[in-house]
């Protein structure tokens, strides 16, 4: 079986480009043993792409994005007679492609809640099938806070030793709950104070307007601007298991998740996690165990949205939804504030669960386990 990977290649920092080419590693060393051959390229339009569509001849393209990547990755391989099997993450709300999307034989989402998103938005998702993330232990591995290494990250990023680091990433950490859990500390502030907030964020106009509406909800709380340490920056993939070694508690009740790569990551790293329990968080945290997942606390509703050329349409019109979509999860600051507390304040709890989020996560999400299931699942389907 000759299998295309349709990613952002060569690699970059980003999930989708770590997600695609994880798996074309994977693919690679284990090809041999599964009886696959594969070939690595960009989504874009190119003469190199065309060339592995038509002149390679792969016999399965898997390309990874959101549904409005299928131009790129579902319909450009039909137009070569390859069979597409994208890879989806979540985007929303699916606003185009509902017919050709139910029609594909194999379709693969980053997580079941990413599958009923199709659903809800009327594809059929018949032949949609799970397949989550994978990591690396090369380059994503815990490191203890001992390390001299990690000790000199905590001091350069203004955490003191006597203080425990909660970490939270993202494009911007407002979509990865950051809000709530700023009002989540705010609360625990009360009772426990020796504790520092760390966000870590890309450098965009997003992240910079979200940062002024976390300054100005820091200073409505009344706390301490200087227990915020905001990061920003592209770092490279293998740092982040030093960052992670730096925090004791990884916190991301995102408003919006389709998997959470770095919540997974974290649990690789030995952290334990807070998030929310909607969307891929519950596929990859176990409650109780290595993480704690707090409730909803509220929705955020659309009635209508725009949809755009960009998304396949002739132009821009608006579309008004006959049953309102959820374009936002918020998570209960109180079970935030409860989940924060007792991990900042018991250690034991705190390095158990480290340790069972490092032991789930080596089981279940090593990307070698990843590819064979992904082989398997392609196997059952084509008969290859």
């Amino acid at each position: 079986m000759k299998i295309a990977v349709l990613h952002a290649y060569p690699p970059e920092p980003d999930g989708l480009s770590l997600q695609g080419n994880l798996l074309y590693k994977g693919l690679k060393e284990l090809g041999p043993e599964l009886g696959v051959e594969v070939m690595p390229c960009h989504y874009f339009p190119s003469l190199q792409k065309q060339w592995v569509l038509s002149g390679w001849q792969p016999d399965i393209a898997i390309g990874i994005g959101s549904w409005s990547y299928s131009p790129d990755i579902v319909f450009s391989p039909q137009r070569s007679n390859v069979i597409p099997v994208p890879w989806f993450v979540a985007n929303g709300w699916v606003a185009n492609y509902h017919k050709e999307l139910s029609a594909l034989p194999l379709v693969f989402t980053t997580s079941d809640w990413v599958k009923d998103t199709f659903a809800r938005d009327g594809v059929d998702i018949t032949n949609f099938r799970t397949l989550p993330i994978g990591y690396n232990p090369e380059d994503i591995h815990p490191l203890p806070q001992t390390d001299p290494g990690v000790q000199k990250l905590r001091a350069m990023i203004g955490v003191q030793p006597h203080e425990k680091m909660i970490l939270t990433v993202g494009g911007d950490v407002t979509s990865k709950g950051a809000q709530e859990m700023i009002k989540a500390l705010a609360e625990v502030n009360k009772e426990f104070k020796d504790w520092k907030y760390v966000c870590k964020a890309s450098n965009s106009d997003c992240a910079e307007d979200h940062h002024r509406e976390e300054e100005n909800l820091i200073e409505e709380l009344g706390l301490d601007p200087g227990k915020f340490v905001y990061l920003s920056g592209m770092y490279s993939h293998d740092f982040m298991s030093q960052l992670l070694a730096a925090c004791d508690i990884y916190a991301a009740p995102s408003r919006l998740e389709g998997f959470g790569m770095i919540q997974m990551e974290a649990g690789a790293c030995g952290k334990p996690c807070i998030s929310i329990n909607v969307g891929g968080p519950v596929d990859t945290i176990i409650h109780g165990k290595t993480g704690f997942l707090a409730e909803v606390g509220e929705t955020v509703l659309l009635k209508e949205e725009w949809a755009y050329e960009s998304m396949g349409f002739d132009a821009d019109h608006k579309i008004v939804f006959d049953k309102p979509k959820v374009f936002a999860y918020r998570a209960s600051i109180a079970d935030l504030a409860k989940y924060t507390k007792l991990l900042l304040t018991d250690d034991h709890l705190r390095e158990t669960m480290g340790q069972q989020a490092y032991e789930h996560v080596k089981t279940n999400f090593h990307y070698h386990a990843i590819t064979r299931y992904c082989v398997k699942m392609l196997k059952e389907k084509f008969n290859f």
